[in-house]
């Protein structure tokens, strides 16, 4: 499955959501990017923000209405602070989508690519090979995130990730595709494409079963990465500016 560029940011990407044309032998199983809503609600957490900007609006209400003589009294005493709390609520859902706008997930048979980054763009190439778990965190029925755990030293700093790291991995961050649409199957893809590169018969099933809300696509075994790199550089996991 594919989606269409958007943006003219994007336009000269050799192929969209990627930092060069894949190599031949290697294809694109699936590319989507996340749902406003779920980030909206989980990441930028734009309905606790309303509630809390709406508290405080009613104790200002409370306490300087009573003084007002007249509408237009009560309309200045209310204004800035409303006329604040509506910007920085806007602001926070206009990040959340231009946070969905500018990111594209790829699944192909040998990597993950992620391409994230509203002003800076950045694209994470996590090959498969160098990928020792993913867990699948449903959001809802259709809807759910992907973590992906790397082998071995690999790192990537969190600042660099966020909005795309799990929450509170911060000491050894993990990528996550955040909002995933048909998370299911995307998650089942991956564990197919995990399972051939490392010659793994079948589908890997489900390691942590206790939670109903999340589900795990193990390794059944681990890859170390570090028969494929040198200490100066890494050129597999890398963050293309």
């Amino acid at each position: 499955m594919t989606i269409e560029a958007n943006g003219h940011e994007h336009e000269f990407e050799p192929q969209h959501g990627l930092p060069e044309r894949l190599p031949q032998g290697e294809r694109i199983l699936w590319q989507g990017s996340p749902e406003l809503g779920p980030i909206m609600r989980r990441v930028f957490h734009l309905p606790v923000v309303a509630v809390y900007f709406a508290v405080l609006l009613g104790l200002r209400a409370s306490h300087v209405l009573p003084q007002a003589h007249s509408f237009a009294d009560g309309l200045a005493l209310m204004g800035p602070p409303l006329m604040l709390s509506a910007v920085a609520l806007a602001t926070l859902a206009v990040l959340a989508w231009l946070t969905c706008r500018t990111t594209v997930y790829t699944l192909t048979n040998q990597r993950v690519v992620m391409r994230i980054g509203i002003v800076l763009t950045l694209t994470f190439n996590l090959p498969l090979s160098r990928l020792q778990s993913a867990d699948l965190k449903r959001i809802d029925t259709d809807r759910g995130d992907i973590a992906l755990a790397l082998s071995g030293s690999d790192r990537i700093a969190w600042l660099h990730l966020w909005p795309h790291a799990r929450p509170w991995r911060l000491a050894r961050p993990e990528p996550m595709l955040r909002a995933v649409p048909r998370a299911a199957e995307v998650a089942q893809l991956l564990a197919q494409a995990w399972s051939e590169v490392h010659g793994a018969q079948g589908v890997a099933s489900a390691s942590r079963p206790a939670k109903p809300q999340e589900a795990s696509i193990p390794a059944s075994a681990t890859a170390s990465a570090s028969a494929h790199r040198s200490p100066a550089h890494h050129p597999d996991l890398s963050a293309a500016a």
